[in-house]
């Protein structure tokens, strides 16, 4: 299931960030009354109603301004654009219409995706309700007033927000063939790896790190077995980055995770596994997605017999909140093993959609329970009344309990372990949703 993507875009100074924190429902985006604050996108998961969403803020456009960093924000802006399903157009009801929003939405009209315009700083509606009417001058529909700072009028706008998403979306596409993301740091060989799954020069491949800025989908077909893979632009940390405009392509890369069914994380053997791996792999776990950890440029490594003990070991400490994915030591450039990915791929996505029945899984947790009491708080113990398994990719599990606030989060861990250990998962991330009932119902 794909999220739509929803950019928020405007002047300078309009209130973006404000209304993405607002939507959000937490602060993210650095707010400070200075334009161009906000100079890199940031993203949070979002929802209105029964519709989930991607929520993305940009840095202000300002069309005609000389100044390099405004200016490439305004790259940065179209990047998110053409990202988007849909645009917030963010306009000032203190400054009124200017020449700029004018231009912006000469911008956002060439797009050809669905603009919805929200006239922002409309913090008394009767006193200021009539200054929302000059806005329809910019002929791309009603105008919404809406306070960000005072969270008030979000309703009508994310309806119509929602009204615009791509019809779909929030159900599967139905397509049998597996989606396969490459996730990873620059520079680690995702586009080597690409070009050695396709057996062509479908991606550039280069010394230089973030040379894919956009993501690349490569059809192939393997003993008799199709799937789709999708090449993301690298990530890299912040302080990494001294180009503004590979700061979007964290977007791409997380749309490409949205839409994949397993994600291979590719590491490079000479660096070892870093922090910033994890938090790329971070991604792929939050959305529960199967991983498969590939350690590209594995001939360059100097080997022994504790060589392959010694790097899983440091990559099952790091990434130590995935203990599931399975891990592969290949070289894009040779060939080496690349050709097992396929075989992993199939194992993961079989895992992803395994179904335990009720009577078996329910057996398991009591014999966990039996093995390991759960958890107690000042004399009251939690009990598990039943547990039943009620999706697949990922698996996800609804245990009903007498307390909610009893299940520790450890306990929790425990009751994976079990169920992985009695019923394998691997590759595959599980979800436990942990409801409430009094005993009898």
């Amino acid at each position: 299931m794909a999220k739509p993507i929803v950019a928020i875009v405007g002047r300078p100074n309009v209130g973006k960030s404000t209304l993405f924190n607002a939507i959000a429902g937490e602060r993210i985006s650095i707010v400070k009354d200075t334009p161009g604050v906000t100079r890199d996108r940031i993203y949070a998961d979002a929802s209105w109603l029964d519709h989930d969403f991607t929520l993305v803020d940009t840095g202000g456009i300002e069309p005609d301004s000389n100044d390099i960093i405004l200016s490439r924000m305004l790259d940065q802006a179209r990047i998110a654009i053409d990202t988007a399903d849909v645009i917030i157009f963010v306009v000032d009801a203190k400054t009124g219409l200017t020449d700029s929003d004018g231009k912006v939405c000469d911008i956002l009209r060439r797009s050809g995706k669905p603009v919805v315009l929200c006239v922002n700083k409309i913090d008394d509606f009767k006193k200021q309700g009539n200054d929302i009417y000059e806005f329809y001058n910019l002929g791309i529909g009603d105008p919404y007033p809406v306070s960000a700072a005072g969270n008030l009028g979000f309703g009508d706008l994310l309806d119509a927000v929602c009204a615009d998403f791509p019809k779909g979306s929030d159900k599967d596409d139905g397509s049998d063939i597996p989606r396969i993301a490459i996730i990873g740091k620059p520079n680690v060989g995702k586009s080597s790896l690409i070009n050695r799954l396709t057996g062509e020069e479908r991606a550039i491949v280069s010394d230089i790190a973030g040379t894919t800025r956009d993501t690349l989908d490569s059809l192939v077909r393997f003993h008799g077995q199709e799937y789709l893979f999708v090449d993301t632009a690298g990530l890299r940390r912040k302080s990494k980055v001294k180009e503004d405009l590979e700061r979007y392509s964290i977007i791409r890369a997380v749309a490409a995770v949205e839409k994949a069914d397993v994600v291979i994380l590719v590491i490079d053997a000479s660096e070892g596994v870093t922090e910033q791996d994890a938090k790329i792999a971070g991604i792929a776990h939050d959305r529960g997605k199967g991983i498969i950890i590939a350690v590209n440029k594995w001939d360059a490594i100097e080997k022994d017999d504790h060589t392959v003990k010694e790097h899983r070991q440091k990559i099952r400490q790091v990434l130590s909140f995935i203990p599931y994915a399975r891990i592969e030591f290949i070289s894009a450039r040779t060939g080496q093993r690349v050709s097992r990915l396929y075989q992993l791929i199939d194992q993961v996505i079989q895992n992803q959609n395994l179904r335990i029945q009720t009577g078996v899984l329910n057996e398991i947790i009591a014999e966990a329970t039996a093995m390991q009491q759960p958890p107690t708080d000042k004399g009251r113990r939690l009990k598990i009344f039943y547990t039943t398994q009620v999706s697949v990719k990922p698996p996800t599990f609804v245990i009903f309990v007498n307390d909610k606030k009893l299940m520790h989060f450890t306990y929790l861990r425990y009751l994976e372990n079990r169920i992985r250990d009695a019923f394998g998962f691997e590759g595959t991330a599980i979800h436990f949703i942990v409801r409430q009932r009094k005993e009898g119902e």
